[in-house]
């Protein structure tokens, strides 16, 4: 472990961990309602919506802050793992929806029983979703291949720099026009909502919330461990030479576009298990969240925190997220600007972020109270010898 992970940095996490895994979820189990000390479940479900933010953090900054690639597609691909589990959970709900029927509400509503006979007005591309293990599986293939494709159209094609933004922002774009579709059978813009059961278990029960916000963490640490190895290796080190200098690398013999082909559909897979977390947490999944502006949301948490760095997503994606739901409650108009405005600000004046400013303060300091240089006396000449 402390061949890829400093010392200090091991420490960090591991007080991280124990704080966030252990105490946290004993203060809401053990601790009365009536204590100072009690986390309520709204306020652990919070908690585990923003560790599902910063797992999509992590991704963004794989790719932006590791390989250079700017994408403003990545919200897409959490919102594919959070439609891949949440149409397991709408098949769960059975005949306790508003409609006492064995298809979800919405396909009552839009009359699927006349479009779908055969199999009673359910999809069949909803079907193998009755089983958890497939809808599982779907969350990790599907982001991935939507994003292998896309990929590879894309760097085969050279694209890259801001002409790869606006193309991912275009897919996002949309696949969010197709989901909002009534006839997309995925719920249209209401999505998928009234959850009910998870593995047997009520979503809604304070355990399952509990061991939900445990999940989100370990897959946090997972996610940050494992990318945090994978960057300390010599494939590491391609790929922060792909961001600086991909002409280099090419020119070194090296296939960039493989390179960042898996990096692409590395993050999206990442992405897609952090919204698969998200749903049954939240209690719902809509177009909106895979809208354009929540990819910019995104880039804006991995921004504020310190892109290129691993645990600065995740501060920017905790810290943005809790000012969020504070200014959306006080300030609730005002929110969009607040959020350009801090990211204007960051870009000026904290390049680096929130986890770069002890080095910028060591700078600053070293600037202004930094001792002059010893001054330096003449030069002794040297003394020729005398010739007798």
């Amino acid at each position: 472990m402390t061949s890829f992970l400093p010392k200090r940095e091991a420490l960090l996490v591991v007080i991280a961990a124990f704080l966030g895994l252990v105490v946290l979820p004993c203060l809401n189990a053990y601790v009365p309602p009536d204590s100072a000390f009690h986390v309520s479940n709204f306020t652990l479900t919070l908690y585990g919506k923003y560790l599902c933010y910063s797992v999509l953090a992590i991704g963004v900054n794989l790719l932006w802050g590791y390989t250079g690639l700017l994408s403003l597609g990545q919200a897409l691909f959490f919102s594919l793992g959070g439609y891949a589990l949440g149409m397991y959970l709408m098949l769960m709900i059975g005949k306790l929806g508003q409609y006492k029927a064995d298809i979800p509400d919405f396909m009552v509503f839009l009359e699927f029983p006349a479009r779908f006979p055969a199999t009673a007005g359910l999809p069949p591309h909803w079907i193998p979703f009755k089983s958890f293990w497939f809808a599982a599986a779907m969350v990790i293939i599907v982001p991935a291949v939507v994003a292998y494709i896309f990929g590879w159209l894309a760097f085969r094609s050279r694209i890259k720099g801001v002409y790869f933004s606006i193309l991912s922002q275009a897919l996002t774009y949309a696949a969010t026009l197709m989901f909002f579709r009534n006839d997309f059978t995925f719920g249209g813009n209401n999505g998928l909502t009234d959850f009910k059961f998870i593995l047997g278990h009520e979503v809604n029960s304070p355990v399952t919330k509990r061991w939900l916000y445990i999940a989100s963490g370990v897959l946090l640490l997972s996610v940050y461990l494992g990318l945090r190895w994978l960057t300390s290796t010599k494939f590491g080190m391609i790929q922060r030479a792909i961001r600086d200098s991909e002409n280099r690398v090419l020119f070194s013999g090296y296939a960039t576009a493989n390179f960042k082909l898996f990096v692409f559909v590395l993050s999206a897979i990442i992405c897609g298990l952090g919204g698969a977390l998200f749903v049954p947490q939240v209690g719902i999944i809509n177009p909106s969240e895979m809208g354009p502006d929540k990819s910019l949301e995104a880039v804006v948490w991995c921004a504020v925190g310190g892109r290129g760095n691993l645990l600065g997503p995740i501060l920017g994606a905790i810290g943005i997220n809790s000012l969020k739901s504070y200014a959306t409650h006080a300030f609730a108009e005002q929110w969009p600007y607040i959020l350009g405005a801090l990211f204007v600000f960051v870009t000026l004046f904290m390049p680096k972020g929130i986890i770069g400013l002890p080095e910028q303060f060591r700078e600053l300091r070293k600037k202004l109270f930094g001792k002059p240089a010893a001054e330096t006396g003449p030069v002794a000449q040297p003394v020729s010898p005398k010739i007798p």
